[in-house]
């Protein structure tokens, strides 16, 4: 800690003494309704070239500024424009916080796009910002917009399926996908049916999606980040929202606890949501002619924050969650889940410098339990924290981070594999990160060079990971992209990528049962690794309309996967049994490539959105080469929106996603399976054994295609001056299309994922 308080001190010193003849000018950019920051608006010196944006917390940094007497001007689309003469003396560093009163005028004279400067100023290769307004765009399944229904839709990204469904990432496990809510590490963010995420989509501020190559603020994971940060409540007043569908019952209230009594007083304010889903209990009626014994999923999701601001900016978040999830597949399999955690997070703006410091203390717990029909249960708890402190420093149009991450978590794992042989870990790990990132604006030239050092306590391994990424201005219309890095976890999952229904997402770290050897190589690292490398294209046409193309490759060059083959126990009595038979875990490696690309429209009341994405996912035991069950060819998703009536009180999205047929392994042939539980005193003359299944070649069918268009419609009532109600009306597979969600072998029954859904919900706002 003194070394890191002695680095910070040293840059402080060089980036004082390099300004000292000139000034700064930063604070923060509020909504004067309601005190939450407004993001990503310009900030600037009007006749100058000087600005800077507002980040994630709303804060803007405007450095080297000359001493001189400026007007400071704020424009953003939907607040009336702010303006206000101030003075800077060298040396100065002045505090301006700035609240802007909505209005409808907007930008008429001055027309400044934050979205087109970042655009032009952030590298943005494998990254989606998504805001609240842009989920409610996504047709509101069950009456219910959600974070889960919108990430479908990102380039890159395959949706396994309406019931057990998971997100794969450009070719990425749902495990080596980070997720972070307020820092904290989120280990299961969606519900078995896949409509619905953990998150309320109205307390989300913002999500960062990072498909690929992201910075060095970012590890553990080998192949995405969702960065998830909430909004701090309402300061002004009480607030709050009431909904109601067949799905799903939700309630949201923010508010002040204290009051500002002043724009310069410090506030205190909370957020509180509750969803609870009885679907379970609806569809009886609702939805009978699905399953007489109705849809049998059933989830609770609790999240509270507390916010405390200084009337400098600075603030202290503190949060708690609670989520948990029941599903029964009728004589298949009993599953259940439950998330606990809180922690604290801050935001500190030093009185005498220039610098922005950050940082998160969260635990988290996690417990899964799965029961198939078979009898043997599938187990798995994590325990964990994390503590991470970052700083900041805004160089004008340049950026400097840096940072240290400590994270330590212990594991509890119970499972069968297909031969009976029953595989258990328990482990306890540590794991300690220091990062910086560089990012420079020169002209027409945009660089991103980033380091990661991650040290493996429990493993005593040390992983040096380079990140680097560029941008090219080719001009006003046009810019070329690239990223790259190297990336390592401990974590894997305690399902199996050869699994078709991947329901159970269990945890355990890098376990000791690995095989030795991997292609003829010795193994001398139990981590899981990968390489990343992005290129792509962004172009702004005419007519409103832009362009994203990148194409990606992510190499997997270690992974580890639960061994399905185990027959033996790993006792020196089986010494010359081969690893694989053995083993608890073999080593894959592999490639998932691919290019996708993203056509948007967006003009007042109409928005449209068309991804294709073309991918190839393989992975390599030593002995063969097989596509996972999540390797999707083509995957196409179209959205529409579109506002209308007087008033635009009216508004209707479409959603259609079409995906090519997933790899499955197709049925060979049936035999008597005998346990031989009591060893060799086992009466296998006469003992009825279990129904056998002998598979053919891994994943070498292929399922039918998957097409799905939803439909909703929402009318708006204003009640007051600040009170609404919402009435919304959907469709799910809006035309019945029947897709695969699995085959029962057993019973030789094909199971299909969600039919044609109609609902109705409404929504209070007050």
């Amino acid at each position: 800690m003194k070394k890191s308080l002695l680095l910070s001190l040293l840059f402080a010193f060089i980036f004082t003494s390099a300004f000292s003849q000139t000034g700064t000018i930063r604070g923060f950019v509020y909504n004067k309704s309601d005190g939450e920051p407004i993001l990503f608006t310009n900030v600037y010196l009007k006749g100058t070239t000087l600005g800077a944006a507002t980040d994630v917390n709303g804060y803007y940094s405007i450095v080297k500024i000359p001493a001189g007497t400026y007007t400071l001007l704020v424009t953003v689309l939907g607040y009336d424009s702010l303006s206000m003469d101030i003075t800077v003396s060298a040396n100065d560093l002045i505090t301006k916080n700035l609240y802007l009163n909505k209005g409808s005028l907007g930008l008429k004279t001055v027309n400044i796009s934050a979205e087109k400067i970042e655009s032009q100023t952030e590298v943005q290769t494998g990254v989606t910002k998504v805001t609240p307004d842009e989920i409610k765009i996504i047709p509101s399944v069950g009456g219910e917009p959600d974070i889960a229904q919108y990430l479908q839709i990102l380039p890159g990204v395959v949706f396994s399926g309406d019931q057990g469904g998971q997100l794969y990432i450009r070719g990425g496990t749902p495990i080596q996908n980070k997720v972070l809510l307020d820092g904290m590490v989120i280990y299961n963010p969606f519900h078995s049916i896949g409509l619905f995420s953990v998150f309320d989509q109205d307390y989300i501020k913002t999500a960062d999606v990072y498909t690929g190559g992201f910075g060095s603020e970012y590890g553990g994971r080998i192949s995405s980040i969702m960065d998830i940060k909430t909004r701090d409540g309402n300061k002004k007043k009480l607030k709050g929202l009431i909904s109601a569908s067949p799905f799903q019952a939700r309630m949201l209230l923010e508010g002040p606890l204290k009051k500002a009594k002043s724009e310069s007083d410090g506030t205190t304010s909370f957020v509180l949501s509750v969803k609870n889903s009885y679907l379970d209990q609806s569809s009886k009626t609702l939805y009978e002619y699905v399953d007489k014994e109705g849809l049998p999923y059933s989830y609770t999701d609790v999240y509270g924050k507390i916010v405390m601001s200084a009337k400098n900016g600075s603030k202290l978040n503190l949060f708690g969650l609670h989520f948990e999830d029941d599903v029964t597949f009728r004589d298949v399999s009993e599953l259940s889940w439950r998330t606990n955690g809180g922690g604290a997070s801050f935001v500190l703006v030093p009185s005498s410098s220039s610098v922005l410091i950050n940082g998160t203390v969260a635990v988290t717990d996690y417990g899964i339990t799965l029961t198939e029909s078979d009898g043997r249960p599938r187990e798995s708890n994590i325990n964990g924290f994390n503590v991470d402190l970052g700083f900041n420093y805004f160089l004008g149009k340049n950026e400097l981070k840096y940072g240290f991450e400590f994270m330590g978590f212990s594991t509890d794992f119970i499972f069968f594999n297909s031969n009976n042989r029953k595989i258990e870990s328990k482990d306890n790990s540590s794991e300690l990160a220091g990062f910086f990132n560089y990012k420079g604006v020169f002209d027409k030239l945009v660089i991103e060079p980033g380091m990661r050092l991650h040290y493996y306590a429990s493993l005593s391994e040390f992983s040096a990971e380079p990140r680097f990424g560029a941008k090219y201005n080719i001009s006003d219309r046009v810019r070329v992209k690239a990223s790259a890095g190297l990336y390592s976890q401990n974590f894997l999952s305690a399902s199996s990528d050869r699994d078709v229904v991947s329901l159970f997402q269990g945890f355990l770290s890098s376990p000791d049962d690995l095989q030795d050897e991997f292609k003829g190589d010795i193994v001398n690292s139990r981590l899981q690794k990968a390489q990343h490398a992005i290129i792509g294209a962004e172009f702004d046409l005419p007519f409103n309309f832009s362009l994203n193309v990148e194409g990606y490759i992510k190499r997997f060059t270690q992974l580890t996967n639960l061994n399905r083959e185990k027959i033996f126990d790993d006792t020196a009595q089986n010494f010359d049994e081969p690893d694989n038979l053995k083993k608890d875990f073999i080593i894959e490696d592999g490639d998932a490539t691919g290019v996708d690309f993203l056509l948007k429209y967006q003009q007042n009341r109409l928005y449209l959105w068309g991804v294709y994405s073309l991918g190839l996912v393989e992975r390599d035991d030593g002995f063969r080469t097989y596509n996972p069950h999540f390797d999707r060819r083509h995957n196409i998703n179209m959205v529409g929106s579109y506002s209308f009536g007087k008033g635009y009180l009216w508004s209707t999205s479409v959603r259609w996603n079409f995906g090519s047929g997933f790899p499955f392994s197709q049925t060979a042939g049936f035999f008597e399976m005998l346990n031989f539980g009591d060893g060799i005193n086992s009466d296998y003359t006469g003992t009825n054994g279990e129904l056998g299944i002998v598979y053919g070649p891994i994943n070498e069918g292929r399922l039918p295609v998957y097409h799905r268009l939803d439909v909703s419609v929402t009318r708006t009532f204003p009640l007051g001056d600040n009170s609404k109600l919402e009435v919304v009306g959907s469709l799910v597979n809006a035309y019945d299309q029947q897709n695969i969600f699995y085959f029962d072998r057993i019973r030789y029954e094909r199971v299909d994922q969600l039919p044609v859904l109609p609902s109705l919900g409404a929504s209070l706002r007050f």
